[in-house]
């Protein structure tokens, strides 16, 4: 296997792990699920304080939602497949920050 291959699946797990963190805490601070919902509040400093938090959260949201819709709703196979591939290209890219972030962090602090 390829180092690309291997940094891009470590960025990919970093991506949903930190998606699983952030959405577990919110969930434990606020004792309802994180959802796409706190945009809808309009325009105000939490809507922006949301949408850095769904940057990173939506892998897990967008996750948690096709399987409870594929268990609740019985949708088709295309759209739990098209789910997780989106879920998991975001994961991709959240998680590349997130591990560009722990590389200039461990630089600035050697």
């Amino acid at each position: 296997m390829s180092p690309e291959s291997v940094q891009s699946f470590i960025a990919l797990f970093m991506g949903f792990a930190v998606a699983g963190v952030m959405s577990t805490s919110y969930q434990l601070v606020t004792s309802r699920p994180a959802s796409f919902r706190l945009l809808q509040n309009g325009p105000s400093p939490s809507a922006f304080a949301a949408v850095a938090f769904l940057v990173f959260a939506a892998p897990f949201i967008i996750m948690r939602n096709t399987i409870r819709g594929r268990r609740i709703e019985k949708r088709r196979f295309e759209f739990v497949m098209f789910a997780t591939v989106l879920a998991g290209l975001w994961s991709l890219f959240s998680g590349t920050v997130v591990v560009m972030a722990i590389k200039a962090l461990a630089h600035l602090l050697a």
